[in-house]
């Protein structure tokens, strides 16, 4: 029989402790890298809470190790950190993560790297307890190399449903698009996803945002609906709270310059005005800002 593959979760929060419990229940070598109290909360055990009930020993380790496929999880701020880590340590790397430019930063130092989307839900409770809230999809296309299929063998193996597609660029943009509506809004106004449909102020706010958004993929020759797209999840994620204002509420720096600010760098590029994006971006800067400073 040969050796079972090594997977490695870099980033083990929310989505990579859920991903990484699939994967190792599914019967692979799994590594969790974590730092902190979070590291310190897993080297006991990781718990699963919502949609599963389950507790689990894993191996977390402080850094990087030798690994054949590799699942980038951490904030988009901290992806150069983890692709400085990886290089030379793991064959493939897939980045499932908000925002844009992250799979650049990889492909720096890694050969294969491979683009994911994913729809799941799950939140962190406490160091070392994860609330699985909802079942969804992840999406998986090359970005560099080859390795898309092997991950999402992984991902089947593990019981999670997963498409390889074409265009994964055109999947993180329309996440993105989602992300900038919703976020921002939730951060700054402190409330779940679902308030964002049911005020009427805010949906207007909304809904400028998103159609500024609709116009910067068009200039990118990608066709989208993005206030429909926004209306559909902020309904369906009625109750969750974003990640951004998950964020906001722990005191800690936001991903707002890798989606919103992505978003207003190309329209930029493109000579598309986003006059309310751009606000957006201010806003959630100032509001990060005085919560960093105090």
């Amino acid at each position: 029989m040969g050796r079972k593959m090594k997977v490695q979760i870099f980033g083990a929060g929310a989505i990579g402790c859920l991903f990484g419990y699939f994967i190792q229940k599914a019967g692979f070598d799994v590594v969790f890298v974590a730092r902190g109290k979070q590291l310190e909360a897993l080297q006991k055990e990781l718990r699963i809470t919502g949609l599963i009930d389950d507790s689990i020993s894993i191996d977390a380790r402080r850094y990087a190790c030798k690994a054949d496929v590799t699942f980038v999880t951490v904030k988009s701020y901290d992806t150069q950190t983890a692709a400085e880590q990886l290089a030379g340590k793991t064959e493939v790397v897939c980045t499932v993560q908000n925002g844009i430019g992250n799979e650049d930063i990889l492909t720096e130092k890694v050969d294969n790297v491979v683009g994911g989307v994913t729809s799941y839900a799950a939140n962190l409770v406490d160091y070392g307890v994860v609330c699985y809230a909802g079942e969804g999809i992840t999406y998986l296309g090359d970005w560099k190399g080859e390795g898309a299929s092997v991950v999402a063998e992984i991902l089947k193996k593990a019981g999670m449903n997963v498409e390889v597609v074409e265009d994964i660029e055109r999947k993180k943009w329309e996440k993105a698009v989602i992300n900038a509506t919703i976020n921002p809004l939730t951060a700054l106004l402190r409330v779940e996803n679902g308030k964002i449909v049911e005020i009427e102020d805010v949906w207007n706010v909304a809904e400028s945002i998103a159609k500024e958004c609709e116009e910067v993929m068009k200039a990118m020759g990608y066709k989208l609906n993005a206030v429909e797209l926004v209306r559909e999840v902020a309904t369906k994620t009625a109750r969750n709270r974003s990640s951004m204002l998950q964020d906001i509420e722990r005191g800690r720096r936001t991903e707002i310059e890798a989606i919103t600010g992505e978003i207003v760098r190309k329209a930029k590029e493109l000579g598309v005005e986003t006059p309310v994006n751009e606000l957006m971006l201010r806003l959630v800067r100032g509001l990060e800002c005085s919560i960093l400073s105090s």
